[in-house]
């Protein structure tokens, strides 16, 4: 039942997915949207991730595309991509700034933050917000091994939800997951450090771009469900 207070949600897109793979699950986003709607008076829902701009074709773009037409405020930021050491491929970016500046520009219009996330680098973060009188719900995991949330930032929650915990309500079912997680391709599960990112406004510069009949499949987002231009 929602409760009237104000609330906002900030997904770092990466490390998310990085949990919901170790817990053998896809996120429905549009089943996450409608949980915390269902829970407060939803102010904003942040999605943070980063795009190798110059790849002919980025598999998280149709994800990317679908959630900026469905509800949710899609920040990107350019990634780069390297070979390391050892010959593997890499993408490098960080979303902490990005992520932390439009956290505390909206801290004083809502009530209540709930970051998606496990780094330890947002404990700094949620402490300023607390300061603000927001309280503070950190979403991530501590049944894999190992744990996918830093201890530091856990305690500093005013609550923890354990991601297994929500997925019943706001996975994907078993018979509609797809071989591959959204971000599978073109963006893998990365360190804290290598975590992906946004630049303002460029998830929607271009919403003549419509979603594809494959989300369908891929994402578990049934055509039907596709938003028409208003």
């Amino acid at each position: 039942m929602n409760s009237g207070q104000r609330s906002a949600l900030f997904i770092d897109g990466a490390n998310l997915y990085a949990a919901t793979k170790n817990l053998g699950a896809e996120i429905d986003y549009r089943r996450l949207l409608k949980e915390f709607q269902s829970r407060d008076m939803l102010v904003r829902a942040f999605y943070y991730t980063a795009v190798v701009e110059d790849q002919e074709y980025s598999s998280i773009r149709p994800l990317i595309d679908w959630l900026d037409y469905n509800g949710f405020c899609v920040v990107t930021k350019p990634a780069k991509e390297f070979v390391d050491s050892q010959g593997r491929r890499k993408v490098k970016g960080n979303i902490d700034i990005e992520l932390a500046i439009d956290a505390l520009d909206l801290a004083p219009r809502i009530d209540h933050m709930v970051l998606f996330s496990g780094d330890g680098d947002f404990r700094s973060l949620v402490k300023a917000i607390q300061r603000r009188g927001v309280r503070v719900t950190v979403v991530s995991t501590i049944q894999t091994q190992p744990a996918m949330i830093a201890d530091d930032l856990r305690r500093q929650a005013d609550e923890f939800i354990d991601l297994a915990h929500l997925l019943p309500r706001i996975g994907r079912d078993a018979g509609e997951r797809s071989p591959r997680n959204h971000e599978a391709r073109g963006q893998e599960a990365r360190p804290h450090g290598e975590t992906p990112t946004r630049s303002r406004g460029e998830g929607s510069a271009d919403r003549s771009v419509r979603p594809s009949p494959a989300l369908e499949s891929r994402y578990g987002i049934r055509q039907n469900d596709e938003v028409s231009e208003t």
